[in-house]
């Protein structure tokens, strides 16, 4: 099972994930946790009672520390952990910066789901390897 942490200030976001996911969620393919900023997503990944995760979806814009200041936090804690933006902005300075801090890869909104779920199974085949 691969556990996702996702973030983003907009409360329908964990309403859409989840119904966009519930088959695999019901299937046990994937466990998500949410976080509606990046502080709550920090404590999230650095309280030892939460499951390990396995991928971070993060929001780009989002009030305090935006996604991208999320990224360079992550990616100095824990190098290893795939996280993939989600913006609502995706032009090619955005999609550049977010991979040169270390962004597995960067999703425009409205998300497509389809594309999303293939590159979490990459990452699940990845991570069970």
């Amino acid at each position: 099972m691969l556990k996702v942490l996702m973030v983003d200030d907009e409360p329908d976001a964990e309403l859409l994930f989840r119904q966009n996911f519930r088959r695999e969620i019901r299937k046990k393919r994937y466990q998500f946790l949410f976080a509606q900023s990046a502080d709550q997503a920090l404590q999230l990944l650095e309280n030892e009672k939460s499951p390990s995760v396995m991928a971070l979806l993060s929001d780009i814009n989002m009030p305090g520390m935006t996604g991208l200041e999320l990224l360079d936090v992550v990616k100095q804690k824990s190098p290893d952990l795939p996280v993939i933006m989600i913006t609502a902005y995706g032009d090619a300075g955005t999609e550049n910066d977010a991979k040169k801090r270390g962004a597995a890869q960067l999703v425009s909104k409205p998300v497509d789901f389809t594309l999303l779920k293939s590159e979490l199974a990459e990452l699940s085949e990845k991570s069970s390897q």
